[in-house]
């Protein structure tokens, strides 16, 4: 496994598991520079650069893309067939997918800004899974040489803006903050079999909500392979695959994401 990373600063990063040297020693001036490169699968591996590693717990980590590279943010809804349940949903036949503006984005720690109580006084988050994309494309037949890496993620839901009327979702989903990046880009040496692996949503150090990723309605590579007929995918698309359940948030929390074999990312809630 490779990751591609950021410094707090903006520094572009290449790692596995041993730490990570700067990206420029494999020809990279920036993370969205490499993403074609991973999604092709040669993305070269840090070992034998002109740099000595640095280890992960040595560095602060900002967000892994420039924030002006990150393009269109997909979500999936009722991905998980016990989600679905859960809310009174019936099991989806299609991808329940709606979009996320960039401003919603943000790194590693957050924060995540609750809005005034007046607009929500009920915000949920969810540990999810993300699929960074790599290269131009549409109707595409195998996405694996599309998608650069993965990522763990915190979405964030108004869910009583959401539930006083559905086509509320968009402005739900919306407000800053409510999408947190994790601070690295799993980029896998052959196509993951995800399957028995969780994805947890923590809050306080409780697991809320977990599941394995084979309980998906629809797969990583599924959901890319549809969305590639909605629209043309390109470079920084980022599509996060749904959540096995979400906890409700207040000031004060720590709300964790954990996504096994991928990473997990942590944020507080003010």
């Amino acid at each position: 496994m490779k990751y591609l990373a950021r410094t707090a600063a903006g520094r572009p990063l290449l790692g596995d598991e041993e730490g990570f040297v700067p990206l420029a020693t494999a020809g990279f001036e920036s993370v969205s520079a490499a993403l074609p490169a991973a999604a092709r699968g040669e993305l070269p591996a840090p070992g034998g650069k002109p740099a000595r590693r640095v280890p992960a717990e040595r560095i602060a980590f900002g967000l892994p893309i420039a924030l002006e590279s990150v393009g269109k943010l997909w979500g999936i809804g009722l991905n998980y067939e016990e989600h679905a349940g859960d809310l009174g949903e019936a099991r989806p036949k299609e991808p329940a997918s709606f979009m996320k503006p960039r401003t919603a984005v943000t790194g590693p720690g957050g924060p995540v800004r609750l809005p005034p109580s007046e607009r929500t006084d009920r915000v949920t988050a969810e540990a999810e899974l993300a699929v960074l994309l790599g290269r131009t494309a549409s109707d595409v037949e195998e996405p694996d040489d599309v998608i650069a890496g993965y990522l763990p993620v915190i979405d964030m839901t108004a869910e009583d803006v959401l539930e006083r009327n559905p086509r509320f979702l968009t402005r739900a989903k919306s407000f800053d903050t409510f999408l947190v990046l994790g601070s690295t880009i799993a980029v896998p040496d052959s196509p993951p079999a995800f399957d028995e692996r969780e994805v947890r949503t923590v809050r306080n150090d409780e697991t809320v909500a977990e599941n394995t990723m084979e309980n998906m309605l629809f797969s990583p590579r599924e959901l890319v392979a549809f969305h590639s007929r909605v629209m043309t995918l390109e470079p920084g698309d980022l599509l996060s695959t749904g959540t096995p359940g979400a906890g409700v948030i207040a000031a004060g929390d720590r709300v964790r994401a954990e996504v096994e074999g991928i990473g997990s990312v942590e944020a507080e809630v003010v």
